[in-house]
C-alpha cells in the first residue's frame, strides 16, 4: 500500500478567534493517488489547500507533507518546498498575462531548480509536449500572451505549468467551475492521465460531486471537517 504523501493530524485553523475554519482530526493524500475532495462553497476547501501548500500555518496539530513536519520549517524552507514538490493549478489560474504561454508553463523552473534537473532535453519542448498533452498544438498560439487566449486554454496553460518538472503532488482548486460538461471531463482525464504518467498524486478540490468518478477515491470536507463555519 502507498504511503501518504501528505498526512494532517488534529488540524486546527481559525483567521480570528471567533471564526474557526478547520478541525480536521485526520486526513492522508497517499504517494501517486487521485482524490478527489468535495467541499461546498464556504466550507474551507482553498484554506485547507493553502495549509497543505505551507502558505498558511496551521494553529494546532501536524502537517505531513512529504515526510516533513510544516511547522518546524522557516518559511524560506516550505517556500522551497512547496516550489521543488508541488504544481498547482489555482480556481482563477493566477497566469502572468504579460509573458507568453510557453513562458508561464516554464516559469516554474526559474524558482526550482530540482524540477529544472528533472526535465529531459529542452525546457521549452517540454512545454510544448505537456500543451499538446491538454489540446494546445496550435505554434503562433504558443508564442502569444496568455492574456490573448480563451478562458479554457488558459486553464491549460494552469494545469502544464502545475505538472512541469514532475512535481510529487499536483493540487487543482476548483479549476474547472467555467467549463462546459463535455470540456470539463476531457480536462480532468487529461490531468489525471498525466498525473499518473509522473507518478504524481493529484489532489482536485470541487463543490461538484459529480466528478468524484473520474478519480480513485473521493472525501466530503463536510464530513472530516469539524468546524462547519463560512471560510
Amino acid at each position: 500500500m502507498a504511503e501518504p504523501i501528505v498526512s494532517l493530524s488534529n488540524l486546527s485553523f481559525a483567521w480570528t478567534p471567533c471564526n474557526e475554519v478547520l478541525d480536521i482530526s485526520d486526513f492522508q493524500l497517499k504517494a501517486g493517488e487521485r482524490l478527489f475532495l468535495r467541499g461546498a462553497s464556504g466550507s474551507g476547501k482553498s484554506t485547507l489547500l493553502g495549509v497543505i501548500a505551507g502558505v498558511l500555518e496551521a494553529d494546532s496539530g501536524e502537517v505531513i507533507v512529504l515526510g516533513q513536519d510544516l511547522a518546524t520549517l522557516e518559511p524560506a524552507a516550505r517556500d522551497r518546498l512547496r516550489a521543488d514538490h508541488l504544481g498547482v493549478i489555482f480556481q482563477m489560474f493566477n497566469l502572468v498575462p504579460y509573458l507568453s504561454v510557453i513562458g508561464n508553463v516554464t516559469l516554474p523552473l526559474r524558482f526550482s531548480p530540482k524540477r529544472r534537473a528533472a526535465i529531459n532535453g529542452n525546457e521549452d519542448d517540454e512545454a510544448r509536449r505537456l500543451l499538446s498533452r491538454l489540446g494546445l498544438t496550435d505554434e503562433p498560439l504558443l508564442v502569444r500572451r496568455v492574456s490573448d487566449l480563451s478562458v479554457g486554454q488558459q486553464q491549460r496553460v494552469a494545469a502544464a505549468r502545475a505538472l512541469i518538472g514532475g512535481p510529487e503532488i499536483v493540487i487543482a482548486d476548483e479549476p474547472t467551475s467555467a467549463l462546459d460538461a463535455d470540456a470539463r471531463d476531457q480536462f480532468i482525464d487529461l490531468l489525471s492521465e498525466e498525473a499518473r504518467r509522473t507518478g504524481a498524486a493529484l489532489l482536485f478540490v470541487s463543490h461538484d460531486a459529480g466528478l468524484a468518478t473520474h478519480f480513485d477515491r473521493a472525501v466530503d470536507l463536510g464530513e472530516i471537517n469539524r468546524a462547519g463555519v463560512s471560510a
